[in-house]
């Protein structure tokens, strides 16, 4: 994969993910010691008011909230209906900011309406996913990663004008899912003016190999933009015991975070980490009440700081 530099006026219009990618991080030393900074899924908490979510965004190490729609949540829409200088002093009140909206629904080539509001809320980052086709390689899949790229580049100079970020997850069943396709869209979309478009990486759709998953961060290094922490435990597709699905959780399935956090620490990854789960139906909470949720929340987080080298602040 190829480095790329970027200015210092690209990253103050750029993702704060993108950190990682300036010349300041060859000399760690220089920098402040890394600490992971959490984001808190709407979605986790189901279709619950956003008034009951957002006193629960600091009580779960975070300081911004990750706005879901449905069918996984419905806070986008909640939003719509209560007006967005309403959501805007809920945040103010809660000392709470969005740090990202998931627009899996929309997919990355209809994202113009969602950029304003992005834009419009001061913040700048919409996580989306690539679509198909899927299951791709060689050849076949470098021309497709190359096609994609090309319709990609009018819609980011359309984020570029608002300072917004896309963020592109490698979800299972679509064109960009593999270690290989995402360091290959990273190549075709490199650093370049305003632009900006980085991967978020979510472990549960790749091999539940920490080691691998440790490399493909030390190779995105600079273009992880959101970091899901979740595994595939049994999965998220069927009805299972709730303590089963839980299992997508860090620190309750089988996946060793230490590799992981440690790469995350090693690059200086500065963007978000998503204590994260799908549960089964969608759109239902995690657990029946805010305060068990967020209490889950924080024994993964919990068990993700054990997994920091010693010495890393939590």
């Amino acid at each position: 994969m190829k480095t790329q530099a970027i200015s210092r006026r690209r990253f103050c219009l750029a993702c704060p993910a993108a950190l990682a990618a300036l010349p300041v991080l060859q000399n760690l030393a220089a920098l402040p010691p890394w600490k992971p900074r959490y984001i808190l899924a709407s979605s986790l908490y189901g279709k619950m008011d956003l008034a009951e979510i957002l006193p629960q965004v600091r009580r779960t190490g975070a300081n911004a909230i990750d706005i879901w729609p449905a069918p996984h949540g419905n806070q986008r829409e909640q939003i719509d209906a209560m007006g967005h200088d309403r959501f805007a002093e809920l945040l103010r009140e809660h000392n709470v900011y969005m740090g990202a909206v998931s627009r899996y629904d929309l997919g990355p080539l209809k994202l113009a309406d969602e950029i304003r509001f992005v834009s419009e809320l001061g913040w700048h980052m919409i996580v989306c996913g690539s679509g198909g086709p899927a299951n791709l390689t060689g050849d076949d899949l470098a021309a497709a990663v190359n096609r994609f790229a090309e319709q990609m580049k009018p819609h980011l100079a359309a984020a570029a004008k608002h300072n917004v970020a896309i963020a592109i997850e490698n979800h299972a069943n679509s064109l960009i899912c593999s270690p290989e396709s995402m360091e290959r869209l990273m190549d075709a979309l490199p650093y370049t003016g305003d632009q900006a478009i980085g991967i978020a990486l979510a472990p549960y759709h790749l091999p539940q190999d920490p080691a691998l998953i440790a490399a493909v961060i030390r190779r995105l290094r600079g273009r992880i933009f959101h970091f899901y922490a979740w595994q595939h435990g049994k999965g998220c597709h069927t009805a299972m015991p709730k303590e089963d699905e839980l299992l997508q959780m860090p620190g309750r399935g089988p996946l060793d975070f230490a590799p992981i956090m440690t790469a995350l620490r090693d690059t200086y990854y500065s963007g978000w980490i998503e204590i994260f789960m799908h549960p089964y139906p969608r759109g239902v909470p995690i657990l029946p009440t805010p305060s068990e949720i967020t209490a889950e929340i924080n024994r993964a987080r919990a068990y993700l700081t054990s997994c920091l080298p010693k010495g890393s602040p939590a």
